[in-house]
C-alpha cells in the first residue's frame, strides 16, 4: 500500500472521534478495575493509546491550516463536519482525567487547553446557529459536540481535578444544551426528509448525551438516585432504537463515521461501573457487567474496520488542494 505523505493529507476533523472512543473505554476500565478483577494496566494503556492519537491528530490538524488551508476552511464552514472541530478540545479534556492521577500537571494543561478551545468553538458554533438559516437536512447528532459533550466533559475534568464547584456549572451548561438540541433533532427526523445514506452514522452520536450526562453527574457530586438511574435509562433506550435501526443507518458502508458511537458505547458501562462502585444495587449491578463487555465489543470492532480500511488505502485521502 502506497501511503502518501502527511503534507498531501486532509485529515478530517471527525478523526477525533478515534482518541475520544479510546479514552472513554480506558476510563471505563479504569473504573472496572476498581470493583471487579479486570487487568488495571489495560485501562491505562488505551488512555495512553488514546491521547498519543490525540496528540497526533491535533498537530496533523493545526499543519492543514498551514498546507491545506482551503480544506481546513472548508471544513470549518461545513454545517456538518464543522462541529468535529469542536472536538479537539473535548479530547483533551477528556485526556485530562486520564493524566490526572499520573501527571497532574499535564492534566491541567489538557484541560486549559481543552477547555478554552471548547468554550471558544462552541460560542461561536451556537452564535452562528441562532443566526438561522440553516437547511434542516444538515441538522443531525452533530450538534451535541460543541455544547453538550463539551459541558459534560468539562464537567468531569474540572471535578477530576478538584473543582466539582465549577464543574457543577459546566454540567449544567451541557445539560440545557442537550435537552435543547435533543428537541430540535428530535423534530427534524420525524419531519424533514430522511438523512442522507453518509450522514446515517452520524445518528451513533445519539447514545452519548445521556450516558455522558451521567458520568458528569456522578463526577460532580450526584449518586445513585432516580435522576442517575433515569439517564441509564434513557441511554439504554437510545441504544435499543439504534441497534433497530442498524440496517438503514449500515446503508452508509464502511466508514470512520462508525466512530461515533464510541463515546456512548464507553460511557454508558463507566456510568454504570460507578454506580456500583458508590453502593448501587439490583438492576444496574446487573446490567454493568453487560454493558461493560458491550462496550468492548463495539469499540474493538470499529477499531478492527479502522485497521481494515487503513490497510485498503480508504481511511487517509489526499488534501483539497489550496485555492
Amino acid at each position: 500500500m502506497a501511503v502518501p505523505s502527511f503534507r498531501n493529507l486532509a485529515v478530517p476533523a471527525s478523526f477525533f472521534g478515534m482518541p475520544l472512543g479510546l479514552l472513554a473505554l480506558g476510563i471505563a476500565w479504569r473504573a472496572a478495575a476498581r470493583i471487579w478483577s479486570v487487568p488495571y494496566l489495560v485501562g491505562e494503556a488505551l488512555i495512553l493509546a488514546g491521547g498519543g492519537l490525540w496528540f497526533l491528530l491535533f498537530a496533523l490538524y493545526l499543519a492543514k491550516w498551514a498546507w491545506s488551508r482551503g480544506a481546513a476552511q472548508s471544513e470549518f464552514e461545513h454545517p456538518v463536519q464543522c462541529c468535529f472541530v469542536g472536538l479537539a478540545g473535548v479530547v483533551a479534556s477528556l485526556a485530562s482525567i486520564g493524566m490526572a492521577p499520573h501527571a497532574p500537571w499535564l492534566a491541567r494543561a489538557l484541560f486549559v487547553l481543552g477547555g478554552a478551545w471548547t468554550l471558544v468553538f462552541a460560542l461561536y458554533r451556537t452564535g452562528r446557529l441562532w443566526m438561522g438559516a440553516r437547511a434542516p437536512e444538515t441538522t443531525t447528532a452533530v450538534l451535541y459536540l460543541p455544547t453538550v459533550a463539551g459541558g459534560f466533559v468539562t464537567g468531569s475534568a474540572a471535578a477530576a481535578l478538584g473543582h466539582a464547584d465549577w464543574g457543577q456549572l459546566a454540567f449544567g451548561a451541557g445539560l440545557f444544551a442537550w435537552l435543547a438540541i435533543e428537541s430540535v433533532l428530535l423534530h427534524r427526523l420525524y419531519t424533514a426528509a430522511p438523512m442522507a445514506p453518509a450522514l446515517r452514522p452520524t445518528m451513533g452520536i445519539q447514545l452519548a448525551p445521556p450516558a455522558v450526562c451521567a458520568v458528569a453527574y456522578l463526577n460532580v457530586g450526584g449518586g445513585p438516585d432516580l435522576f442517575s438511574h433515569a439517564l441509564l435509562g434513557y441511554s439504554l433506550l437510545q441504544a435499543l432504537i439504534l441497534l433497530r435501526l442498524w440496517p438503514w443507518i449500515g446503508a452508509a458502508g464502511a466508514t470512520p463515521a462508525w466512530w461515533g458511537v464510541s463515546f456512548g458505547a464507553a460511557a454508558l458501562p463507566t456510568a454504570a461501573i460507578k454506580l456500583v462502585a458508590d453502593g448501587d444495587s439490583g438492576a444496574v449491578a446487573i446490567l454493568a457487567p453487560w454493558l461493560f463487555g458491550a462496550g468492548n465489543v463495539a469499540i474493538a470492532a470499529l477499531a478492527v474496520l479502522t485497521v481494515r480500511l487503513l490497510v485498503q488505502g480508504r481511511l487517509l485521502v489526499p488534501a483539497v488542494p489550496r485555492p
